[in-house]
């Protein structure tokens, strides 16, 4: 669900998040502008725009991701109001997660703490406040993109001093529902889902759809608006496609992603999941999903065949995330309300860092 840049040709180049039009009372930063020498250097590339060079080379060939069809994750640590959106920052060497609290207020909005693992066993508050579900890194590395019900927005808080800035604000001058989930590609073309679990008794100005959308250059675009509560969110280390869970329908769907980050072809990825949360992807392609209705992450190849499980805990899992120096540790959240946790596994690929 992270990227950090390992190649020279990268350093320096920088991308702030760009803006959509902000709704009017909302507290948000200017915005920042797309870097002319990060377009460059990505338009060389072959095909659109998917993990960054070195991240995970092409040519290189991946065995088994799991060690055995059944494999189960250790906790780190429990008793959280409920955990969402893991997100590795390697700079740091840390995790970042949402935690949500229980609705509150006239509009029963959940309140959103980002909190921050440093391994072995440091917890501590990056973000109070912060309104947010699922967390992605920035393309120059520099700001979490987050998913902000609290505004009904997309967010990017800037790691050096938590700034927040808005991505993505509202659509053709209507609130969004509640922003669940996130990808960014790493040209920094921002994919979100929007389910209206956390819209509270906010009106509902999107007539009744849950969609997905595409933040790029301070547009947004609806990518679809026919299925039913969308969750998670992927993209592919090749950038060909976009993977996207179906809450309401127990489906994972693929889509095919063009090299200007629009969206081509929707298919079936997974014909049914239970509940289908966050989700991630390794270097082969492999694709990692979270289950609302059971304890497991389910693990598929590129073509849809079920590679085995990740057992943590004994009830939904939420969400994932690879991180650690070798990107080989699949973080994953997991648990009952108030008791929601942080989990961790040892894989045999290492993940694409979003």
């Amino acid at each position: 669900m992270t990227w950090r840049p390992t190649i020279a040709a990268l350093a320096g180049l920088c991308l702030a998040v760009g803006t959509a039009t902000v709704p009017s009372g909302a507290a948000a930063k200017p915005p920042g502008v797309l870097n002319a020498a990060l377009v460059s250097a990505h338009a060389a590339l072959a095909g659109p725009p998917g993990a960054p060079p070195g991240v995970c080379p092409t040519g290189t060939s991946y065995g088994p991701p799991l060690p055995t069809t059944s494999v189960s994750a250790t906790k780190i640590r429990g008793g959280f109001s409920f955990l969402e959106g893991p997100v590795w920052v390697a700079d740091g060497s840390y995790l970042l997660f949402s935690d949500m609290a229980a609705g509150t207020g006239p509009y029963n909005v959940q309140p959103s703490t980002i909190r921050r693992f440093t391994p072995p066993a440091t917890f501590d508050t990056f973000i109070a406040n912060a309104g947010s579900n699922g967390l992605a890194l920035s393309a120059d590395a520099q700001q979490i993109v987050a998913a902000t019900h609290d505004q009904r927005s997309v967010s990017a808080y800037r790691l050096s001093d938590r700034t927040r800035s808005t991505v993505a604000g509202n659509y053709q001058g209507r609130a969004f529902n509640s922003p669940n989930d996130v990808a960014v590609r790493s040209d920094g073309v921002v994919y979100f889902t929007d389910p209206n679990f956390q819209r509270g008794n906010r009106s509902d100005q999107m007539s009744g759809r849950t969609s997905v959308f595409r933040a790029s250059g301070g547009q947004v675009s609806l990518v679809d608006d026919q299925l039913r509560q969308p969750n998670g969110i992927s993209l592919s280390p090749d950038g060909t496609a976009l993977y996207v869970g179906a809450y309401s329908e127990n489906k994972i769907y693929r889509y095919a992603v063009q090299p200007d980050g629009s969206i081509g072809t929707r298919s079936v990825f997974v014909n049914y999941i239970g509940g289908p949360d966050g989700g991630t992807i390794d270097c082969a392609g492999n694709v990692y999903w979270t289950s609302g209705s059971d304890a497991l992450v389910h693990v598929y190849s590129p073509a849809g065949t079920q590679l085995g499980t990740i057992r943590s805990g004994n009830s939904g899992t939420t969400n994932v995330a690879f991180g650690g120096t070798d990107r080989q540790t699949l973080f994953v959240t997991s648990g009952p309300r108030n008791d929601s946790g942080l989990y961790s596994v040892r894989l045999n690929v290492p993940g694409y860092p979003y």
